[in-house]
């Protein structure tokens, strides 16, 4: 199913576009689609949105660049790890939120490519990630806490482990919470709260930023929202 909402989402690549690259297992199914058009004469240029999507596509013959070469994209394609019906987002399960969004940014459309499993009434079933400092770490957690609790919102935050001993560490160098707060009533408010908080580098609320999801069902696949619109 993923690779089926991936390939859905290839048809509206069109020549010379610059596209941005997302992350994780999705999204990577979508990369090895370009990869294979790419090798068949389509000419596109990607900014990826982390060092793993960088390796896969140099791989695949992709033509690279970076967000300060090519400031203003096309169209992001990339995954999600829940979306609600108003095409609101938690991302940052593969560790890559903050360059997802910043690319994200950037593009004058976003298309998420999903399967049904990750559509949800309400975001929050999956933790959500908040990528922060590590300058002050136990002390960014207490305000978090502090913010979630205003929200009504309980349950563990979570540092995330590469190993035991070993916290994860994203490309830019920061740590990541994990949240599980369970059912979120009121992500817009959440997201601006936690941004807020001054050792809070980003957090994994994508809101504003997709314009069209790609959702791989049984079925086949259904578009929610706009592939056309969307504009910097």
């Amino acid at each position: 199913m993923k690779r089926a909402a991936a390939a859905a989402a290839l048809e509206s690549v069109a020549h010379g576009m610059r596209l941005g690259l997302g992350t994780g297992s999705t999204a990577a199914h979508f990369v090895d689609l370009l990869g294979a058009r790419v090798r068949g004469g389509l000419e596109v240029i990607g900014v990826p949105t982390s060092e793993r999507t960088r390796a896969q596509a140099e791989g695949l013959g992709i033509k690279l660049s970076t967000l300060d070469e090519t400031p203003e994209l096309d169209l992001t394609i990339d995954g999600a790890d829940e979306f609600d019906a108003a095409l609101r987002l938690i991302k940052g399960g593969g560790g890559a939120l903050l360059r997802e969004k910043i690319v994200a940014a950037a593009s004058k459309r976003m298309f998420v490519i999903a399967d049904a499993t990750k559509e949800v009434a309400t975001l929050g079933a999956f933790p959500l990630p908040v990528e922060i400092d590590r300058f002050g770490a136990r002390s960014t957690q207490i305000h978090i806490e502090r913010v979630a609790r205003g929200l009504g919102l309980e349950g563990p935050i979570t540092l995330r482990m590469a190993a035991p001993d070993a916290p994860y560490v994203t490309d830019g160098g920061h740590y990541i919470y994990d949240c599980a707060f369970g059912a979120i009533g009121d992500p817009d408010t959440l997201a601006q709260r936690l941004e807020a908080i001054p050792g809070v580098v980003d957090h994994g609320l994508f809101i504003g930023l997709a314009t069209a999801i790609f959702v791989a069902g049984a079925t086949g696949v259904r578009i929610i929202g706009d592939v056309t619109g969307g504009a910097l």
